[in-house]
């Protein structure tokens, strides 16, 4: 399915950003993505804007400087306002925000581990800026992002009016957990948070 322009949803409940260890995952607040600005009307001798670009779901996310090649899938909300998070071996893609490709900052998260091993953004925060991110839609569409910055926070500290700061062109923002692990409650500390935009 495409539609051709991110119609945002305003969410009444904070997001909660995910990415952690299972089988408890930890989640770090947000707030709903930021609605897109608003483009000023065109004086009658100013040519039209272009047609919006049509963006298919995406399908697999692939990050060669760290050797991911990920299957993407829905992420929506839980009943209390949680970001459903992927299983393992999956990266997943926030439904209430745009599609990768589209304007604005579509966000993309898995899990940093679990008690199998290593999962798949486990090398997130090697990132660097000009390493490259290729979202691949169900259409076939490649939507190339390029790394401005990996960032760490601590997950009560996270810069959210940073990551959901609207755009006007496409963005994508990468998280996982990070930090040290607290084994008296079963979580990371902090979250890695990739900057991308479109290349």
């Amino acid at each position: 399915m495409i539609r051709t322009r991110w119609q945002p949803i305003i969410v009444l409940v904070a997001v909660l950003i995910a990415g952690c260890a299972a089988p408890e995952t930890t989640t770090a607040e947000a707030p709903p993505p930021a609605t897109a600005p608003e483009s000023p009307s065109p004086s009658s001798d100013e040519p039209a804007p272009d047609p919006p670009v049509e963006v298919a779901d995406p399908a697999t996310v692939s990050i060669p400087a760290i050797d991911v090649h990920a299957t993407l899938v829905d992420l929506g909300l839980e009943d209390d306002g949680a970001m459903e998070v992927p299983d393992f071996g999956l990266a997943g893609w926030y439904i209430e925000g745009p599609r990768p490709g589209e304007d604005g900052p579509a966000v993309v998260a898995a899990h940093v581990d679990s008690k199998e091993g290593p999962d798949v953004f486990y090398r997130l925060g090697e990132l660097e800026p000009g390493d490259e991110v290729t979202v691949t839609d169900l259409e076939g569409a490649e939507h190339t992002f390029t790394v401005e910055r990996t960032e760490q926070h601590d997950k009560n500290e996270l810069p959210v009016d940073d990551i959901w700061s609207a755009t006007d062109s496409p963005t994508l923002r990468l998280i996982t957990c990070g930090g040290e692990f607290d084994r008296s409650i079963g979580h990371y500390d902090d979250n890695i948070i990739v900057w991308a935009t479109a290349a």
